[in-house]
């Protein structure tokens, strides 16, 4: 029996896989498949079937695409009232393959329709995937269901029930029994996770806060105060993996790719009122850009911050340096289920504008003279605040806020170390044209210390 872990950095994600006697289920898949194909294929074994612990928010499974390319059964709770081919996987449901034995926990807090799966080897509890209720460090945010899915409920009745799911199911197994999570730290998913990929039951009982003595209503408080922002893209991911979607480069191969742009006759063919989300770095973006252009960096948490700058259906373009970063970028996109929105993706070498340059000699001297922009998460702020007087707007809210901001001075933006920013003085050098937008980028590192 081997148990292999998978993870997606950018998107803090790990999918596991389950290999008996050349038998293989999946956990928790990602939309990419070439990953588990290549697994099987090195064990000489086969998928015979895949696991939802839930309807994923933060990225788009390739449960439906398994299906129908290897022909695996799919597994989920009755609860997620699942659109695709599926067997129900409940309390006292179980799956048996090879020398393992899998068994089904209903575990709600997450979501009301999450699930968690004991692995049963040689007569033993071995391991618990336990989806996004418990994570390393921490347990799974109850607040991303009020609005989404077959089921929807508070995140304070969420809360009481994850408080449950971990004392009256995961807490009970033995305190050897391993436990691997949806995923870690960095994740949107949860609030302080840990770094590491995996854990024990006994650990998590001594060092994770969800799983200290304390009263209910203790629980739901802490777990239900300073939750960080929910993407634009969340609501649209759990309907998705609701009914599932078909092969990933099929639909990748769909998008028209166009040349490269690279003089103002290029430009021609474009639709000027859709956005362009250049990727490049913010250096490169400043020096020259087409107009119209939101600069989303491909180096960090380009997947998130997509989904959660556009709106599910608001159709962009998509803009890399070269075409190996393009081809890249368009699986990342296609890991939220964000593709088919590309109008067209393109190398861009030309730009139209240049972004305004700040002087931070006369910025230091003088900050009273501009309207400072803080885009961080309230949270941050509430820990330090870099400039007393600045505007708090997180970048998340920042299109539906700009009438918010006085444009009679120069507007200078500033998050933590400059991709935000990068992200938001972009927005905002689009919308506000009577008045210079600076990014303060990495130079805030000189007056957050």
């Amino acid at each position: 029996m081997i148990i292999e872990q998978f993870e997606d950095k950018e998107l803090s994600h790990f999918s596991y896989a389950i290999i008996s006697e050349s038998e293989v289920v999946l956990v928790d898949p990602a939309r990419d498949i070439e990953p588990y194909l290549n697994f099987v294929q090195k064990h000489q074994a086969r998928i015979i079937g895949v696991i939802e612990t839930h309807p994923h928010a933060d990225f788009i499974s390739s449960h439906l695409e398994l299906h129908q390319i290897v022909g695996a059964k799919i597994y989920c709770s009755k609860l997620l009232a699942a659109n695709y081919p599926h067997e129900f996987f409940d309390d006292g449901d179980f799956i048996q393959f090879g020398k393992v034995k899998l068994k089904a926990l209903n575990t709600p807090g997450h979501s009301p329709d999450s699930i968690s799966i004991v692995l049963e080897h040689a007569g033993k509890d071995k391991a618990v995937f336990t989806g996004d209720t418990l994570f390393i460090g921490d347990c799974g945010r109850p607040d991303l269901r009020e609005n989404a899915g077959n089921i929807t409920a508070k995140q304070e009745e969420l809360a009481r029930q994850m408080y449950h799911s971990l004392r009256d199911k995961l807490m009970k197994l033995y305190d050897s029994v391993l436990v691997y999570p949806a995923h870690g730290a960095g994740t949107l998913c949860g609030k302080s996770l840990s770094e590491a990929s995996a854990s024990t039951i006994g650990e998590e009982k001594a060092t994770n806060w969800s799983l200290q003595e304390m009263s209910e209503g203790a629980f739901v408080k802490v777990l239900t105060e300073d939750l960080p922002f929910i993407p634009n893209y969340f609501a649209f991911d759990v309907e998705l993996n609701k009914k599932g979607t078909g092969a990933m480069r099929k639909s990748i191969d769909a998008i028209t790719s166009g040349k490269t742009i690279s003089s103002a006759e290029d430009v021609t063919r474009l639709d000027r009122n859709i956005k362009i989300i250049d990727t490049r770095d913010s250096d490169s973006f400043k020096e020259k850009h087409l107009a119209n252009s939101i600069n989303i960096m491909a180096d960090g948490k380009f997947e998130t911050w997509l989904g959660t700058i556009l709106f599910p259906e608001e159709p962009f373009y998509l803009a890399a340096e070269n075409s190996e970063t393009l081809s890249e970028l368009l699986k990342r996109v296609a890991k939220i289920g964000y593709e088919p929105f590309i109008k067209e993706a393109f190398v861009v070498q030309f730009g139209e504008t240049e972004s305004a340059k700040i002087d931070l000699r006369a910025f230091k001297s003088h900050p009273e003279n501009y309207t400072i922009v803080d885009v961080r998460n309230e949270k941050e702020v509430k820990e330090k605040a870099v400039f007393p007087s600045a505007i708090h707007i997180p970048l998340p809210e920042l299109r539906e806020r700009i009438s918010d901001i006085a444009v009679d001075k120069p507007i200078v933006v500033h998050c933590a170390g400059g991709y935000r920013s990068a992200a938001g003085s972009s927005i905002l050098e689009n919308n506000l044209d009577a008045v210079n937008v600076y990014d303060l980028s990495k130079a805030v590192n000189g007056f957050s210390k």
